[in-house]
């Protein structure tokens, strides 16, 4: 007697119920702007970060099921955090090929007028060529802490260090940063 098994389409165990889907996007889909986030500073590549987050988000949903929280935003980011590190991982086995495109990480801003502008630009385009300059687990620290406002406690829960590594590498990021950003002023004046 010979019992066949059927090659399932997708398991009935993966697939979210809609009570679930509607918990999914209650819980983390508000952070996609910070999976976003995230994932531009350390890829670099802002197709290279859309390819990220839309892995971590199956990622994502293959997992929900196991998420007990109720806020996402620590679960989900360390979530794109995994999927860009191990992104980058095959990048460098392969040949790395890294490069900051100004254009694809500015930001626009309500208010503007030429001078405005003007300052807005030179002040992020230094500061995003500061960032780009750290190493990533510095970067990643300080997009965490200064832009998506995490606190240490969930940069550690995020990058899977302790607090003390957090802290210590916001530090040396900071300093890094300022070190970046004077180097920066000096080529320019």
């Amino acid at each position: 007697m010979s019992h066949e098994r059927r090659p399932e389409t997708a398991d009935p165990e993966q697939r979210l119920s809609p009570l679930e889907l509607e918990r999914f996007d209650a819980c983390v889909m508000p952070y996609l702007d910070a999976a976003h986030n995230l994932a531009r500073y350390l890829m670099r590549d802002a197709h290279e970060a859309e390819d990220a987050v839309q892995e971590a988000f199956l990622r994502a949903i293959r997992h929900f099921k196991g998420f007990r929280g109720m806020d996402g935003r620590a679960w989900l980011l360390s979530i794109v955090r995994n999927t860009c590190f191990t992104q980058l991982r095959r990048k460098r086995s392969g040949g790395e090929k890294e490069e900051f495109d100004e254009e694809i990480h500015s930001a626009e801003d309500e208010t503007s007028g030429p001078e405005s502008d003007f300052a807005r630009s030179v002040a992020t385009g230094s500061v995003r060529d500061g960032l780009s300059r750290l190493a990533v687990e510095s970067r990643e620290a300080l997009v965490l802490r200064e832009m998506e406002g995490l606190s240490y406690k969930e940069i550690a829960q995020v990058a899977g260090v302790p607090v003390g590594t957090v802290m210590s590498r916001l530090a040396r990021g900071r300093k890094q940063l300022l070190a970046a950003l004077r180097a920066g002023a000096k080529e320019r004046a």
